[in-house]
């Protein structure tokens, strides 16, 4: 017997995770979680077990926590958490009315709450038949965007009777993407002018990751190198690097706090950065892009730097995460005429 009842829509939009509170028990919490993804950390999983116990969650929690509560909200929450739930909230008064149907979206975090596999289930229970799911990684890599693929399948392995799911792999090259992070360029600079050189600084991943295939650095390298010729920049006004290194082994290069200090040395004065792999500020940029790295520039002898927020809950980032999910949205619709509308 076929269905009477209008079918609703879901969004998921993705982000990595934070813990619950700048705390060490919840940043350990987090961190055994993050750091036991072998996506994240390919070294054999029992040799890594033991360093990440003995030598890892036992100190450095509470580090991390002291820089988690440099960061903390007013309200009571981490930046990245608060700032995902003002794009929700956006994003689902962009939605309603496109289709004969409610859209529910939700915010989700790989790890952390809320977990992925709570928000699929509240979806599947209100009745949700198509859930599009939007990590909010531009540039896709196995170590942040294939784990809400594997957290995707550990729910769906656990079900007899599914909604239809559909993962937006990424959107490093999207038009309106590379259109946002240019005007958020312009419009700081129209604020606070233009400097000597305009660093794209990426998260970086370990060089034998991207030896093996990730596709990662070829994607940041591709959406630096298209914000610059929208941006109009010359060959010698801009460059990318990556930061954000853990441990021993060789990243992928040029890191950010080296470059910064050479150009510091050789007498650039002045310095802009923007990080285009994030969508929302964290602690990667409100602690080390925006003052741990202009402490490196300013001690090697540099006189100006600042940190271009990320898009966060910009109209225009918003209106990007609308043209990405609706199309998935609307074919679906389309597909399913047994339903009355």
């Amino acid at each position: 017997m076929l269905s009477k009842k209008t079918p609703a829509l879901g969004v998921v939009l993705v982000n990595l995770g934070t813990p619950d509170a700048p705390t060490p028990d919840a940043v350990r919490r987090f961190l055994r979680q993050f750091l036991s993804d072998q996506r994240v950390i390919e070294i054999p999983f029992l040799l890594w077990q033991l360093i990440l116990n003995l030598f890892i969650l036992p100190f450095r929690p509470k580090r991390v926590a002291k820089l988690y509560a440099s960061i903390w909200d007013k309200q009571g929450d981490s930046p990245m958490r608060r700032i995902l739930n003002e794009q929700v909230s956006a994003l689902n008064s962009k939605l309603q009315g496109a289709l004969a149907t409610e859209i529910k979206v939700r915010a989700a975090m790989t790890y952390g709450n809320p977990g992925m596999a709570s928000v699929l289930e509240g979806l599947s229970a209100e009745g949700v038949e198509h859930i599009v799911v939007l990590p909010l990684f531009p540039q896709f890599s196995a170590t942040s965007s294939a784990p809400v693929y594997d957290a995707v399948q550990r729910w769906t392995a656990t079900k007899r009777n599914l909604p239809t799911l559909t993962i937006i792999k990424d959107y490093f090259a999207h038009p309106a993407y590379i259109q946002a992070l240019a005007q958020s360029v312009k419009d700081y600079q129209a604020e606070h002018g233009h400097p000597q050189k305009l660093l794209m600084s990426f998260h970086g991943i370990p060089q034998p990751y991207a030896d093996k295939g990730d596709p990662y650095p070829q994607r940041c390298r591709c959406t630096a190198a298209q914000l610059a010729q929208v941006l109009g920049l010359k060959e010698d006004e801009w460059a990318i690097s990556f930061q954000s290194r853990f441990g021993k082994q060789e990243w992928v290069r040029p890191y950010t706090d080296q470059l910064l200090a050479e150009w510091a040395a050789a007498g650039v004065e002045s310095v802009q950065v923007v990080s285009p792999a994030f969508s929302a500020d964290c602690l990667e940029t409100l602690e080390e892009l925006a003052e741990e790295n202009k402490h490196t520039f300013i001690e090697a002898g540099g006189k100006n730097y600042a940190y271009i927020p990320a898009l966060n809950n910009r109209p225009d980032h918003v209106q990007l995460m609308a043209d990405l999910v609706s199309p998935h949205l609307q074919a679906f619709w389309q597909t399913m005429p047994y339903y009355h509308r």
